[in-house]
């Protein structure tokens, strides 16, 4: 067999030929949507890695994004990694001090930034030595202390809209992505052209998000975290229509997108499924297109799955993954045998699951001793995983002890398995609650109390107690014109099959459940705040 190396180029080589009428569809932060085909991005593309080295950069530079889902970003995933060098992408969504702390541990020599993102590097790139080049994304530079400022589109109106195709070793450096710090600092995980390839396949694949040609997939998730589960590699590389949508979720332009490019993949996180399913019930909006949503980031509440499947036609497949599995390491699709199944037991087994391990990535799941333990529905251990897609240790040595001798890495999820195949993450490690000597997951009490009418959202943390060590107490937020008491919550709980002990002892009535840089709770506020 031919030696040839599963590299960018060989994702990116037939976008501009063979899909080249395919269409990426970006919507701006300034809600201006903005058409380009295939073969016009691919072009662009490639005056991007031409103008990379004009400006100097060496092979395996470091090159920072600090960017929104769009074209250009997405210009920077395939441009900077086909020259050689390494693709960082930046959470925009980070203080100037967070910001700062990641561009110098990652030692980045440029940095492409949004015109209305420029005031968070502006305090500190003074105090980045190895900057050398700051590009704005946009037409003109905007007003700024920064010096020697460049604009991209004058940038490539410079260079031609062909480059050779260059040799790049498989393993090699193609980009880095940083975990969301909340058990400390930061850190780096680097991926591989392989790597990268071998995991836009398996996005692409039935037994992932199901991405094709005759696609349109808008994935609701950032760009710059753990490059958006991958999909804008798995649609460049089938050719499927792409639509970008930047900033904050506007639930009304996000449904006009939905709707209006007759979308059919659609990917993000709970909270945002939760906000778009009452904007299409306020203006009675059909999804007649949308074949599946892919959810990920935190389990999502069973009466939302539920309420997509039943009003609108339409399935909330559950995913998991982490920053470390670059990241999509499981789907909670169907087998062939579950066909004729009823629908309860379809959603107890397998919709309100993390998922089956996508082919490729093994997993296992350990007690404390670390002996396997048993897939019989029960049985709560710490959740491992490996695989060609999954990192063997962290930039610059970080975190090593997360990762066995044995070669496994240890996610810091808790997760019962199946007999069916499927596991649950039942929480992670630092948010169970142990009450009593006995362990209550956070997560299956959240999705409990979200299924309630009257609740919004709801997340569930551990708070001291000196009798029991810890007690659950939820922080709920009721919908509009509504009230949701202790007694209420307990007695939803009791009736879902929760014993009395495992019910909590406090219900916290709160506007909003605070949220993480991409989008998942972020318990360590609550904890902060209601926790003494």
């Amino acid at each position: 067999m031919m030696d040839v190396p599963l590299n960018s180029w060989l994702l990116f080589a037939h976008a501009g030929t063979h899909n080249r009428h395919a269409e990426i569809v970006s919507r701006m932060v300034d809600g201006t949507v903005v058409r380009h085909t295939y073969g016009e991005w691919a072009a662009r593309t490639q005056q991007l890695m031409h103008a990379l080295d004009a400006l100097g950069l060496p092979h395996g530079a470091r090159v920072a994004t600090l960017a929104w889902n769009s074209h250009r970003h997405l210009e920077a995933y395939f441009g900077v990694p086909c020259t050689g060098r390494v693709l960082h992408t930046g959470n925009v969504r980070l203080s100037s001090d967070e910001i700062l702390y990641l561009l110098r541990h990652a030692e980045d020599r440029a940095v492409l930034i949004e015109p209305d993102l420029i005031g968070l590097l502006e305090p500190i790139h003074d105090q980045l030595p190895n900057l050398e080049r700051v590009i704005v994304l946009g037409d003109e530079v905007p007003e700024t202390s920064i010096p020697k400022v460049l604009a991209y589109e004058q940038l490539l109106a410079q260079q031609p809209t062909t480059y050779p195709r260059t040799h790049i070793d498989e393993h090699a450096p193609l980009g880095l992505c940083y975990t969301s710090g909340t058990t400390g600092k930061p850190k780096a995980a680097e991926y591989l052209h392989r790597s990268t390839f071998l995991h836009a396949q398996a996005v692409a694949a039935p037994s992932g998000m199901r991405i094709g040609r005759s696609d349109c997939v808008l994935p609701m998730v950032p760009m710059f975290h753990a490059n958006a589960w991958g999909a804008p590699y798995a649609a460049v590389m089938n050719g499927a229509k792409l639509v970008l949508y930047a900033g904050a979720l506007d639930a009304s332009s996000f449904v006009d997108l939905l709707v209006g490019e007759r979308v059919t993949v659609a990917a993000g996180v709970p909270t945002v499924w939760l906000t778009v399913a009452d904007e299409l019930s306020r203006r009675g909006a059909r999804l007649d297109d949308l074949s599946h949503i892919m959810c990920g980031g935190s389990q999502p509440p069973e009466a939302m799955i539920e309420r997509y499947r039943t009003e609108y036609g339409v399935d909330v497949v559950q995913a998991w993954g982490m920053t470390e599995t670059s990241p999509l390491a499981s789907v909670a699709w169907p087998q062939e045998r579950m066909r004729d199944w009823p629908d309860a037991d379809l959603t107890r087994a397998v919709r309100t699951q993390a998922g089956m391990p996508l082919p490729g990535v093994e997993i296992c799941i350990r007690d404390e001793d670390g002996h396997d333990l048993p897939a019989d529905g029960a049985s709560m251990g710490d959740l491992y995983v490996r695989g060609p897609w999954v990192i063997d240790s962290y930039l610059h040595s970080d975190g090593a002890e997360q990762f066995t001798d044995d070669g496994w890495f240890r996610t810091g999820d808790v997760a019962i398995m199946s007999p069916e195949g499927y596991f649950v993450i039942a929480d992670r490690t630092k948010d169970l609650i142990k009450s009593g000597g006995e362990w209550i997951s956070s997560v299956d009490m959240e999705a409990a109390i979200m299924a309630m009418p009257d609740v919004a959202e709801a997340a569930v943390i551990a708070v001291p107690d000196p009798k029991w060590q810890e007690r659950p107490l939820a922080a709920v937020v009721p919908r509009p014109g509504t009230t949701v008491t202790l007694d209420d919550v307990r007695a939803h709980l009791r009736a879902n099959g929760f014993a009395n002990w495992q019910l909590p002892d406090r219900v916290e009535l709160i506007d909003e459940v605070p949220k993480t840089s991409v989008g998942k709770f972020d318990k360590k506020v609550l904890r902060g705040k209601f926790g003494s």
